[in-house]
Parts: structure tokens; sequence; C-alpha cells
């Protein structure tokens, strides 16, 4: 397949680049487009064959189920109901990276919700995304826009490192401002859980309803019998080639730690990347370091993870050695991914 690429630098002045991306959606085909979490793969949602071709692309289980973006909060001909939960999260968090999983209407087909009688819908907070979707005149679907298990790519160049001969069209714009994929939501119970945390915190959520709570099946391992109701919950997700060590502890012990496997890596000629944060860059005189951010800023920890894993591969990491961050606001969506991306592999100090 030939991939056409196309960089948007401006929205007005590069109007008909993404009128072509949108043509390519409305007549079945896929497009990877920006969003203020990471780069989508899209495709028009009520077309069953279109969505097809995103599981095949991708190389993506069918029973992980996808999000629909849309270009405005009206999305009753989508769903069966909006309960009132649901429509205040919408009011105050759209657009932006909140997913809302709902009751799915018949005209969604069942690869799109995974056989699900529900479906996750989210307004996206980038103006490429929603004039593609408005232009295209239909809901997108999109995953993210890698090859599933990948870590999820925050800006072009991952997308045609992943994609370009896979998919019709890579459309470019900025990196990503937040970095992990949007919180997902389920509103079909009361009171709602959340089923993958994100850029819009629990505490976020928690000013709409006190009683939103993360749902202690994304906490641990999840199960082989798991059916997922939302992307990311079952399979190992974010991962780069190499495998991944988390050290969870105080600092002390943490540093500590991370030498001495590094000690023991290196003596058998193994390539050891260290992911850390500014404070501790320094405190490593052995193995390659990526600094995360500073600790006191997990926004921007967030922001950096998925790029700093693909640089992992760069590298051409045998190990990798991360050290564990605070557990809260945008960190659990930190820990969450690396927790993934591990295979839940993590060293207690």
């Amino acid at each position: 397949m030939e991939t056409r690429v196309a960089i948007i630098k401006d929205l007005n002045k590069d109007i008909e680049k993404i009128q072509e991306a949108a043509k390519i959606i409305h007549n079945g085909g896929i497009v990877t487009f920006p969003t203020e979490t990471v780069y989508g793969l899209g495709a028009n949602a009520l077309d069953e064959e279109a969505v097809k071709k995103i599981f095949v692309a991708k190389g993506r289980p069918q029973d992980n189920p996808l999000i629909v973006h849309v270009a405005n909060k009206d999305i009753t001909p989508l769903v069966k109901e909006v309960p009132e939960v649901a429509r205040k999260l919408i009011n105050k968090f759209w657009p932006g990276p909140l997913t809302i999983i709902l009751k799915k209407k018949d005209l969604i087909p069942n690869i799109t919700s995974a056989n699900l009688d529900t479906i996750g819908i989210r307004m996206p907070n980038n103006d490429v995304a929603l004039k593609l979707i408005e232009l295209s005149k239909k809901p997108i679907a999109a995953p993210s826009a890698n090859i599933s298990g990948r870590p999820s790519p925050t800006d072009i160049e991952r997308c045609i490192e992943d994609l370009n001969g896979r998919v019709d069209y890579i459309l470019g714009g900025s990196k990503s401002e937040v970095g992990v994929e949007s919180t997902i939501v389920d509103c079909t119970v009361n009171p709602p859980v959340v089923l993958r945390p994100g850029g819009i915190t629990l505490e976020m959520l928690k000013e709409i309803d006190p009683e939103i709570e993360i749902d202690k099946a994304i906490i641990g391992k999840p199960k082989e019998d798991l059916k997922p109701k939302a992307p990311g919950m079952k399979y190992r997700h974010y991962a780069p080639k190499a495998k991944i060590k988390i050290i969870k502890g105080n600092k002390e012990k943490t540093i500590e730690k991370i030498q001495e496997i590094v000690e023991n890596y290196i003596d058998i000629k193994k390539e050891v990347v260290i992911l850390t944060t500014d404070e501790l860059k320094n405190k490593f005189n052995k193995g390659k370091v990526i600094s995360l951010g500073s600790e006191k800023n997990l926004e921007e920890i967030a922001r950096n993870l998925f790029e700093s894993l693909r640089t992992c591969d760069d590298l051409g990491a045998d190990l990798i050695l991360c050290q564990s961050f605070e557990e809260k606001g945008v960190g659990v969506a930190v820990m969450n991914r690396l927790n993934k991306a591990a295979g839940f592999d993590i060293i207690e100090v």
C-alpha cells in the first residue's frame, strides 16, 4: 500500500490536505491523525469493512474495543441514552482527553465495539482532529496509531515508523500535549467507574461526581478470561522491544537496586537504559540514562513517557529499568502505562 504523508502547519492554509484525508475516511480508507493525547489511526466508525482495516494495519486483537471520535457534544445519534452524570462530564471536559462509555445504538457495528453493547466516545481537543471528523461527515473509530502493543506515538515520525505502507494517509500536526491516552469512564453503571486513567484525573472527575472510583480490575494484572470493556484493559500494551522492570521504593533503595542490576547486566555485555527523573539522573554512572522530567511535574513525565520508551528501542536496549512514580493525579495514568508495558514486573525495595 502506498501511504501519503502530509504535515499540517496552518489549519487554514493546509485545509486541502485535511480535506483529502477526510475524503479517504468517507470512502472507507484509514488515516492517522494528531490528537492532544496520542496520534490516532482512524476509519469511519459506522463502516464495518473500514474498521477491519484498522485491526489489520495494527495487528490488533479484535476483542479490544475501539473509541469513537466525534466533532461535537451531541452524541444522541450514536447511543441509546446519555445519563445526567455523563452529560455533566461531557459539558465539563469535552473537547478533551475523556472517553465516556455508554450503551450503543445498532448503527455502530459490532467490530467497532468488540461485540459489546457499549461504546466509548470522545471529542478530541485538537483542531486538526476536529476538522478531519467534521469534513469526513462520519464519526471516526480510532485506537492509537502504532503497531499493537508498542508505545503509542506522540509525533508523526513514530506513526511513519510503524504504519508507513500499512495505511492510506498519515496526517501530521503538533506533538501530542498530554502524551497518554484518554481517561475512560464507564457511565453505564452507577456510580461510574474509571476503566483507564489518563489526563483527566480521578480528582477532577470527583468534582463532578464524588462517587466515581477506579475499577479494581485495572489496578492489578488482568485475568486471562477478562472481556475488556475498554481499550488497554487486557493485553500487554505500550511496550518497547526491551524487557522493562519497575523499581518501587524510596529513592535511596531505588538508586541502589538499579545500580546493582545495571552492574549485573553490564557484566554479561547487555545494554541497559535507566528511565528516571531530573532529580536522580546524575546518580547513575553506568548504563544509559533518560530523564522523563522533574518528579515535581507529573504532566511532563506523562508527556515524555511513550517517546522515551521508543528512544530505548533506538538505543538498542536489552533491559529498561524505570523508577516508580507517585500515584496521584496523572501519576496514576503514568504508572498504569508502565505496569502494562512491564507486564507487571515490579521489584519492591
